[in-house]
């Protein structure tokens, strides 16, 4: 699928709830996907840790490649990795159809950003919660797709920063309507979601308090009406 394709299913199917895979189980990783395929799942989040930019270590290109085959939804790869853009045709290669790099990692963001829209992946841009709105602003013009992190980027069992929903909104008044897609990460669940929804997000990332022993349609569907209820009272 194109990449403005992706953009614009994303864009009338929001609220959309991006399981992370991270949270999977990766012993049954197949049946994992399938489940949440089942369970309506319209986009599959992949965290990329490379160990240097954050002190955590998660999967490269085999397992990437191991997911492309297993599933056509999109695959929403966020790349928390120094020196990007020394991979970004491999992970393109291996399967990504969102690439979201971190503005904290490149001089110049705004070259990375046509370089994944030139693979026809579609160009997300990320910043950590200590990393000034100001650092983005620039480049929003090469971006699909920005990602407002709720926690610092690589770090788990972190509370989600309140924070987010003032960048949220300042976001999503700074994009107005256009088409560029506005997605959280880090803590959200069935208390942050409503008002991240709120604030202006259309994708929502979440890992733990979606994935492990629960039906999942039911809980992407709690998730959803949450995220609706609050998004129709938008200010």
């Amino acid at each position: 699928m194109a990449a403005q394709e992706i953009i614009a299913e994303l864009r009338s199917a929001a609220p959309v709830i991006g399981p992370s895979l991270l949270a999977a189980d990766f012993a049954h990783l197949e049946q994992e996907i399938r489940r949440l395929e089942e369970a309506g799942a319209q986009i599959l989040h992949l965290d990329i840790m490379d160990g240097h930019f954050v002190p955590n270590i998660s999967f490269g290109f085999p397992v990437i490649e191991a997911i492309r085959r297993s599933t056509r939804l999109p695959l929403d790869v966020h790349l928390m990795i120094s020196e990007p853009g020394r991979y970004l045709e491999r992970f393109r290669k291996a399967g990504a159809d969102l690439l979201t790099i971190h503005v904290e990692t490149a001089d110049d963001p705004r070259q990375l950003l046509r370089k994944i829209r030139s693979l026809g992946a579609v160009a997300g841009l990320t910043l950590n919660p200590t990393t000034p709105m100001g650092a983005i602003e620039r480049y929003l013009g090469e971006a699909d797709l920005v990602l407002v992190m709720s926690v610092m980027a690589g770090y788990g069992g972190q509370e989600f920063d309140l924070q987010a929903l003032d960048r949220l909104r300042y976001m999503r008044a700074t994009v107005g309507g256009n088409d560029l897609l506005l997605s959280v990460d880090g803590g959200i669940n069935d208390r942050t979601i409503g008002p991240c929804a709120e604030a202006g997000a259309d994708v929502f990332v979440t890992g733990s308090a979606l994935l492990g022993p629960r039906d999942y349609r039911q809980a992407m569907e709690e998730f959803r009406s949450l995220a609706l209820a609050h998004k129709n009272i938008q200010v």
